[in-house]
């Protein structure tokens, strides 16, 4: 298992001396730029790569593998996929491929935040804000990752729309269809009445839905708090003042297309015409990021306050949160990670969304 070492002007130089010689299933083990020692020829002034690597399974001895060496191997086809995914991206972007050059070490952040979930586009800017591509920035990676990081929770605001005020809270939870309002509705009522010894009043202006008061209905009787249905404008008033003395009140609304711009309205009339009602938009990261953003933007004419992120366990790529928050400036209250009642449910938190995101 001989590893072998090239040198060129240019990865893409070096990389082909690999294929040349190791042939096109080479295992890449590491990459780096070399400083341009004293006395060099004056055409190196931007110094030069090393790639050491290896021959790939076809060109080496077909000796069975000792046990100890299949870590080793499980190591290097992961970095392998590494390598392959940053060629391919480098043959897109000339830009791009500039920037390794200029700083090469940040071709190990760069992969990953893409697997994360953020957008291409965003994953540049951050690395560039964070000085990746400046020649007198050059680090480790890991200091590199720091800077990132910094950069990505910038752009992220956080809120807590239940904060102790003197006055009475009452949020609207609003959503596209199958996010998971009612669930969300019921892990607030537990933290905010079972933890937080607050009173808490719930209201249901979901009529589309079969069965959906009886189910808020259910979590009410379990968590002890009132619960009243209210499908007009006279309907809400009155379930209002009859929980006037409550410390927050909870409104369970009924998950729509964010393409239904008839019962856009309805809602907008319901529960976005009353100043007094927050509105806090739910957003599954399982759906794509074009369809958040369409929903974000659509069902913005109902006084949203907040996002809230729901079924972070359904998918790995959670870094949707950093493109809506990058699209559509809004602070994050809540994030839920599960369907278990109370527990799946997180105060958001910058360190909190960015270890959700890169862990």
């Amino acid at each position: 298992m001989e590893v072998r070492r090239f040198q060129a002007d240019t990865i893409q130089e070096a990389t082909y001396m690999v294929k040349r010689d190791l042939g096109s299933d080479a295992l890449i083990l590491s990459t780096r730029k070399l400083d341009v020692e004293k006395g060099a020829s004056a055409y190196r002034t931007k110094g030069l790569f090393e790639i050491s690597a290896m021959a790939g399974e076809t060109r080496r001895d077909s000796t069975r593998v000792p046990p100890q060496d299949l870590a080793f191997f499980d190591a290097l086809k992961s970095e392998l996929m590494n390598i392959k995914e940053m060629l391919f991206l480098l043959g897109r972007s000339r830009p791009l491929a500039e920037g390794f050059a200029a700083n090469p070490e940040a071709m190990d952040v760069y992969p990953k935040m893409i697997r994360s979930g953020i957008s291409e586009p965003y994953v540049h800017a951050f690395l560039k804000k964070a000085g990746a591509f400046d020649e007198d920035m050059r680090s480790d990676s890991n200091g590199l990752h720091e800077r990132v990081l910094k950069e990505v929770s910038k752009v992220i605001d956080i809120t807590d729309p239940f904060a102790r005020t003197e006055g009475q809270i009452v949020a609207a939870l609003v959503g596209p269809t199958g996010v998971g309002k009612t669930t969300t509705i019921a892990k607030l009522v537990a933290d905010l009445s079972l933890k937080q010894k607050r009173t808490v009043g719930l209201i249901s202006i979901d009529n589309y839905r079969i069965g959906a008061m009886e189910q808020l209905k259910t979590y009410a009787a379990i968590l002890g708090v009132p619960c009243f249905p209210a499908f007009s404008c006279a309907d809400l008033q009155f379930a209002l003042r009859r929980l006037n003395e409550k410390d927050v009140i909870l409104i369970d609304t009924a998950g729509q297309s964010h393409y239904d711009m008839e019962r856009m309205k309805e809602m907008a009339a319901l529960v976005g015409s009353d100043r007094s009602i927050k509105s806090h938009l739910l957003l599954s990261t399982a759906t794509s990021a074009s369809e958040m953003d369409s929903a974000a933007r659509n069902f913005g004419r109902l006084n949203l306050s907040s996002y809230i992120f729901t079924k972070t366990d359904e998918t790995r790529a959670r870094g949707v949160i950093v493109n809506q928050s990058f699209k559509l400036k809004m602070p994050i209250s809540f994030i839920t990670t599960g369907q278990r009642v109370p527990e799946d449910i997180l105060k958001a938190t910058r360190t909190g969304i960015l270890s959700l995101i890169f862990q």
